[in-house]
């Protein structure tokens, strides 16, 4: 069977019979079973699992996981390498009243998952709300999962594109609004640039554990600017929807598409990347040959 598939569901019970039919088997072989899924779903699965919840079985609220999808694959290595045995994985980052940026970053993530875990160290089984998604998002996910499942049915997808993202995940980010600051800087800047986000986040709002964070994760950010390219940037801030953004533009190029998605991958996106995952809501990354864009979100 293909390692990584997408389960395309209609209803409750299509959703329940896909997920048990993926792991079933791994239960009768004693192979361990991680399920990640967002918390209405989740609550479904625990209440199937009620009378048979063997211990090979880790539960994850993907809503928390997810929330943001740069942190999915470490968590997911991290299960696997604690556990023995190959591991079976339900994960659910695509839900109906996710964003479009925040999909965008889920589907980036799945066609990751292909480079990630090859050669069948972690099969996965990605649920979609075939119902409730937007057809745009399954097209997505025939592009991103080499198996696919409806009706109860496994079929191969004739559009798999390997660990390259969708094109409209690499489209070029939407400008940043007018009224946004835009400081530029290098590395004689740096305390202004962490001065200048713990105003902005504070004046927004965000709780002072918070503030910290942002200011944490900027600041590696436009340290890995100065330090790693070799260049200048311009940092970019601004209040959206309650949140707070930032982004930083250089000239660096990140050259690994799974930089930040493991940890202790040292070098221009790496473990500096890793942390900004770790500490941000949402980070989208855009690089090429003229540069890289992050931006990072804060609730």
């Amino acid at each position: 069977m293909e390692s990584h598939r997408a389960l395309f569901y209609q209803d409750s019970e299509d959703y329940l019979d896909g997920i048990w039919s993926f792991i079933a088997p791994a239960l009768e072989a004693g192979e361990p079973v991680a399920i990640a899924v967002p918390g209405p779903n989740l609550m479904l699965v625990r209440d199937r699992l009620a009378d048979e919840h063997p211990p090979e079985i880790e539960l994850l609220d993907m809503a928390e996981l997810g929330s943001n999808p740069g942190r999915i694959i470490p968590t997911v290595e991290a299960i696997a390498e604690r556990r023995s045995g190959r591991l079976h994985y339900v994960g659910e980052p695509i839900w109906p009243g996710r964003s479009p940026e925040e999909i965008r970053e889920a589907t980036r993530y799945e066609a990751l998952i292909n480079a990630a875990w090859p050669a069948g160290e972690v099969l996965a089984l990605c649920p979609y709300d075939a119902a409730g998604l937007d057809d745009s998002v399954l097209i997505d996910a025939e592009h991103t999962h080499p198996g696919l499942v409806r009706d109860g049915r496994p079929e191969a997808s004739a559009a798999y594109g390997g660990a390259v993202p969708p094109p409209r995940c690499e489209a070029p980010l939407p400008e940043p609004p007018p009224e946004s600051v835009a400081i530029p800087f290098d590395a004689q800047d740096l305390r202004r640039v962490r001065t200048v986000v713990a105003e902005q986040a504070a004046g927004a709002g965000l709780r002072r554990e918070r503030v910290a964070e942002l200011v944490l994760a900027v600041n590696e950010l436009t340290t890995n600017t100065v330090r790693h390219a070799g260049t200048s940037g311009i940092l970019r801030v601004w209040s959206e929807r309650g949140k707070l953004v930032c982004q930083v533009e250089d000239g660096g190029r990140i050259s690994d598409p799974l930089a930040g998605r493991r940890r202790g991958l040292p070098g221009i996106g790496g473990l500096g990347l890793w942390m900004v995952n770790q500490l941000c809501d949402l980070v989208e990354v855009r690089t090429g040959e003229t540069g890289s864009t992050v931006r990072v979100h804060a609730r």
